[in-house]
């Protein structure tokens, strides 16, 4: 907020970097869309979602069932012998008064 002109109303995305260990750690990046690149300030710095073919879903609903879009994607991976890459994301739109309306993007990055 301290850069004029950087965030004119981005969404929130959380990016997680899937371990290839089992027992490992998910990492995340959590953040919000900008206009451009800016220096890093503390522990805030720029970054963007990895490239390449995805597989997406549109979730219309409360988050609590966000498992459901998750469970599309990966039948559709299967039935379409795709692989993820190891990186997935979601793009939380403006919270609703219904929660039935809240719409999150989620994408899973295709190998």
């Amino acid at each position: 907020r301290s850069q004029p002109g950087l965030w004119t109303g981005g969404h929130n995305i959380f990016v997680y970097h899937h371990p290839n260990k089992p027992d490992a750690p998910l990492l995340c990046d959590f953040g919000v869309e900008v206009t451009r690149t800016f220096e890093t300030a503390g522990e805030v710095y720029a970054t963007e979602t990895p490239a390449g073919q995805a597989a997406v879903a549109v979730h219309l609903g409360p988050y609590h069932r966000m498992h459901e879009a998750y469970t599309a994607i990966e039948e559709w991976m299967a039935a379409n012998h795709r692989e993820s890459a190891g990186h997935s994301w979601e793009i939380y739109r403006d919270p609703t008064p219904d929660p039935a309306d809240t719409e999150t993007t989620i994408v899973h990055l295709l190998k």
